[in-house]
């Protein structure tokens, strides 16, 4: 297949996902020796066997890396650090794309950035948003789960200090009420400990806040 043809085949999509193309394209041994001649070459990226990236001269669309987050292992949504990078709660800048999944948790260092996933248990993916960015559609934990899924899977010993070392900022976008609603799901006595820890946290913030 020439190249100009298999382009009006993808160049309509953000990714290019062998998995999806027709079934005599996905047998076709000579489609599959294009493709990997053509990520030699630069003109595809591979991100992980089967999942490439069109290289920039040959996009049509710009490519979020968060839609590249959801695609490399689905189901999975964004959340922990990447999540509260993303809601303003941390100062700090992110490098890492942390998701949670049900599937096993592994991680992806591709050309486009290092990807990793979190496991948790079916009863536990919940609480994420569908957000649409640049006509791609986002799967993107809420900034009360992004929290809960942050201490419940790096189990990190929470105190008022650990909180003030977090820096958490803009914390009047945290619902308390939505929080504990949430953390009441998780069925962890020290989680609804993090999670009043937490309300301490903000109520103060909140008050410095108002003297300002």
């Amino acid at each position: 297949m020439e190249f100009s043809r298999f382009l009006s085949k993808v160049h309509g999509f953000p990714l290019v996902d062998t998995r999806v193309l027709s079934p005599e394209d996905r047998s076709s041994l000579s489609l599959k020796v294009q493709i990997s001649r053509w990520a030699k070459s630069g003109k595809l990226i591979q991100l992980k066997r089967g999942l490439y990236v069109l290289a920039e001269p040959y996009r049509k669309m710009t490519l979020s890396e968060f839609y590249i987050a959801n695609a490399l292992k689905s189901p999975s949504y964004i959340s922990l650090e990447k999540a509260l990078e993303y809601h303003g709660l941390i100062p700090e800048a992110v490098h890492v794309f942390t998701s949670v999944t049900t599937k096993r948790p592994e991680s992806f260092e591709t050309p486009a950035g290092r990807y990793d996933y979190n496991h948790v248990k079916p009863s536990l993916f919940w609480g994420y948003l569908s957000l649409n960015m640049g006509g791609q559609t986002i799967f993107m934990a809420t900034p009360e789960k992004a929290l809960l899924d942050f201490f419940y899977l790096k189990h990190v010993k929470v105190s008022l200090d650990y909180l003030e070392e977090m820096r958490l900022q803009n914390v009047e976008d945290i619902k308390l009420n939505k929080l504990l609603e949430y953390a009441r799901r998780f069925k962890k006595k020290n989680l609804m400990q993090t999670v009043r820890l937490i309300e301490q946290y903000v109520k103060g913030e909140m008050k410095g806040v108002k003297k300002l």
